[in-house]
């Protein structure tokens, strides 16, 4: 049976700023955890990870910079399940997508003829900078680099993004709501919640949770593929993955995941799960014509039918753990 949901949790404050009530929380989950008769994690036979990928403010307040719509419900349909499943999942990871103002993707790095910076959104490719059209405030040759290698790796092009999960600000901070389950879970578990830092780097993107877009730029690395992380995800039975947004930094973890189960131990592959209904892809911009690698909508659904036939498992937050 699930799991009903704490006193203290309400779905409308899911997408509001507040000071997570760590006190509240934690005494409430001692409480819960004794009349429910939850187990520490440790005893699990079945261990389930919930892999939460960047659920932080910046992509899940609506007043933030680049929130995703769609991000509050899906935030709010993740929490009903973490709750109702407490006591079957056995441990958390939350990435934090972690950014200061000068790096490659925000605006301060670059400049047109005239000195202004892009407006948010713009794509900014190898042969505009061969051009004059943008160029680089800082580290003109490897930021040059940095677009070829981009673009021939064939994911994505380079996208100018407005400032965002900037370190020291609240939009970095994971979603008040999910730190409170976090907190709960810990607590009622016995369990530390592990976080990932990611995307420090001033010369790459990094979605992927796993690795950046580029690790090697001449005479300079840039990245490198977090294995650690990888082995510690692959030591549970199931990891169900969640968070922001479909079609960049879940998209581009999964895919890590993917190829690198798949050059070590495919049988692994049907480990993960996908939670379809938690998640939401960037809109496209309003270009015409809008380039195939920008239609982030398109990219996200094709990406999940390559998932499934690889042998992801895509479920939904309303499916039963023994489905």
């Amino acid at each position: 049976m699930p799991l009903p949901l704490p006193e203290f949790h309400d779905d409308k404050r899911v997408g509001t700023l507040y000071l997570e009530r760590a006190a509240l929380v934690t005494e409430a989950a001692r409480r819960y955890a004794v009349a429910h008769q939850v187990k520490p994690a440790r005893e699990d036979s079945l261990r389930i990870a919930a892999f939460g990928i960047d659920v932080q403010v910046a992509f899940c307040q609506p007043e933030a910079s680049l929130f995703v719509p769609g991000a509050v419900e899906d935030t709010q349909r993740t929490l009903r399940w973490l709750y109702a499943n407490l006591d079957r999942i056995t441990g958390l990871v939350f990435s934090l997508d972690t950014h200061r103002v000068f790096q490659v993707f925000h605006p301060a790095w670059w400049q047109d003829a005239e000195g202004r910076p892009p407006a948010p959104m713009t794509p900014i490719t190898a042969a505009d900078i061969r051009a004059g059209k943008w160029r680089a405030t800082r580290h003109p040759e490897e930021s040059l680099a940095y677009c070829e290698r981009l673009e021939a790796a064939g994911k994505y092009i380079l996208t100018v993004w407005p400032y965002h999960a900037l370190l020291g600000g609240l939009s970095h901070a994971l979603l008040p709501a999910m730190m409170e389950a976090s907190l709960f879970h810990a607590v009622a578990r016995d369990t530390q919640t592990r976080f990932e830092v990611k995307g420090e780097e001033p010369l790459t993107e990094n979605y992927s949770v796993l690795s950046p877009e580029v690790t090697e730029l001449p005479g300079r690395k840039v990245g490198e593929f977090n294995q650690e992380l990888f082995d510690h995800l692959l030591t549970f039975d199931r990891v169900y993955v969640f968070g922001q947004a479909k079609s960049h930094c879940v998209l581009s973890t999964l895919m890590d995941l993917k190829q690198h189960i798949e050059a070590t131990d495919r049988s692994k592959m049907g480990r993960i799960h996908i939670l379809e209904d938690a998640m939401s892809p960037v809109p496209a911009p309003p270009l015409d014509p809008l380039p195939p690698g920008l239609d982030f909508p398109r990219v996200a659904n094709e990406a999940m039918r390559t998932f499934r036939e690889a042998g992801m498992k895509v479920v939904r937050t309303t499916d039963s753990l023994d489905g």
